[in-house]
């Protein structure tokens, strides 16, 4: 299957280790932006620099996100990111989700740098 292999680059000024993740989130829609949507897969780091790879993924295009938890206390399962929470998502035109393109079984690669100027509110 296609893969996505997501660099990270979080800029913010929050501490990011084991008792605060940056999660990463794979969906198969851009609808996610809109609340209606639910992730296909979560991974995370504990580096504000860091790789993740999301294999055999099903859908082409794929979109991804990510939300830096500050509280300590979202696994990025249940339910949306904390208040607080920085946000970040691949995209080449501000607020707007990029496909990334996983046809023919290739792996791409994408960057999303992102800071604390997009939080959860």
């Amino acid at each position: 299957g296609s893969a996505i292999r997501v660099t990270l680059d979080y800029t913010g000024s929050g501490a990011v280790d084991e008792n605060h993740k940056i999660y990463v989130a794979l969906w198969d829609s851009a609808g996610f932006t809109q609340g209606n949507a639910m992730p296909v897969a979560v991974q995370s780091t504990t580096s504000k620099t860091g790789t993740i790879t999301f294999s055999d993924v099903k859908k082409n295009p794929a979109y991804v996100s990510c939300a830096y938890d500050p509280t300590g206390k979202w696994d990025g399962q249940a339910g949306p990111p904390p208040a607080g929470s920085s946000l970040g998502m691949y995209s080449k035109t501000p607020g707007r989700p990029e496909p990334i393109d996983t046809a023919g079984g290739k792996t791409a690669a994408v960057t999303i740098t992102f800071n604390d100027s997009i939080k959860v509110r």
